[in-house]
């Protein structure tokens, strides 16, 4: 049996001791090191009972871990993600991947040269429902693909905004929120060749958006659209639909994403599937409602297991660099349409 998986975390922050409670509870990986120059790292690093670094480098120097967390600020992912592969380390570098397509095309290229892999913390995929959503679908039960409907509207309190970051250019759901659904219309329905985008700030007046709406064209021929705010008395996201996190009250009976073709729809985080019972009925024959099944599992627990084979060698990344990179640039072509007004494709990563 194989000995636990030394993992050493970079960025002691949220989301940072958020993996760690999750490693605690994997007996096939223990925690080694936590490197972060913060205040607070020190201590939380002595609650763990590992070595605490200031930087990261020395850490790889001196305890040279078998694979690495990083949930440092999203502006140092690549650098920080670098300098792990180019030591020979296993890396789980948190969504996004980086924040400038440049520099994921460069981890991507080490990340090969070195043949060291990289996963990206799009951790929604590893969810049960969205396993068994994206089996439906491939298994043809919903025939092919036609519209697709992604909602994404709640209300952030004001305290929300009380951090300076939170107001500024960047900061916006765009990157921060919306990412989590793209990628899993990405992962779900295929690449995305063209979009087109308004986004509007009317709302708070802060120098990001407050509300968004999306047109998708998919390579498959079907078209979506991605309608978002973080500032509407609303229940359709999939933070308060599907239970992923206790943090926020439950809308169980609403969905945040309506997959239609031509043989049946499937809404989810509910995986209600609707078709009907004879091809070629209509619109004058009642729809057949079922809902599917799903395994239990917890998708931040499920990302660190897989993790771990991939750091063993024995899977390769389910989000690799250049597949997080593509959500990446899915985010700035978004952008650009909204700036220019005009219909923008993704960059190729």
């Amino acid at each position: 049996m194989n000995a636990p998986l030394r993992i050493a975390l970079i960025g002691a922050g949220i989301m940072g001791r958020q993996h760690y409670q999750h490693l605690r509870n994997v007996p096939q990986a223990q925690l080694c090191a936590v490197a972060d120059p913060g205040p607070q790292a020190e201590a939380f690093a002595t609650e763990c009972g590992v070595a605490w670094f200031a930087d990261h480098r020395q850490m790889l120097e001196q305890i040279k871990p078998e694979a690495v967390i990083i949930a440092n600020p999203n502006n140092q992912h690549v650098a920080t993600a670098l300098a792990c592969v180019e030591a020979g380390v296993p890396v789980l570098v948190e969504k996004p991947v980086g924040v400038h397509l440049d520099e994921v095309r460069a981890l991507v290229a080490a990340s090969q040269r070195h043949g060291v892999p990289v996963l990206v913390g799009h951790h929604r995929r590893h969810n049960p429902l969205i396993a068994r959503a994206r089996q439906v679908i491939q298994d043809g039960r919903l025939g092919r693909l036609i519209n697709v409907t992604a909602l994404w509207q709640l209300q952030k309190p004001d305290s929300y905004f009380e951090t300076p970051w939170r107001r500024e250019p960047g900061a916006g759901f765009l990157l921060t929120n919306l990412i989590h659904d793209l990628d899993l219309l990405r992962y779900l329905c295929g690449e995305v060749v063209q979009v087109q985008a308004f986004t509007r700030n009317d709302v708070r007046g802060f120098a990001n958006e407050d509300s968004a709406a999306v047109l998708l064209q998919f390579a498959n021929g079907a078209l979506g659209s991605l309608t978002g705010s973080d500032a509407v008395a609303a229940p359709w996201s999939w933070e308060l639909g599907s239970g992923e996190s206790p943090v926020y009250p439950r809308q169980a009976d609403q969905p945040c994403y309506l997959l239609a073709g031509t043989e049946g729809a499937l809404s989810i985080p509910q995986l209600k599937r609707w078709h009907y019972a004879e091809t070629g009925s209509g619109w004058h024959t009642p729809l057949l409602q079922s809902e599917e099944a799903t395994p239990p599992g917890e998708a931040l627990t499920l990302q660190l297991q897989h993790f771990i084979r991939v750091a063993r060698g024995q899977e390769a990344p389910l989000i690799d660099a250049a597949d997080g990179g593509r959500t990446l640039a899915l985010i700035e072509a978004i952008r650009q349409a909204a700036e220019s007004g005009r219909a923008c494709a993704p960059a190729p990563i």
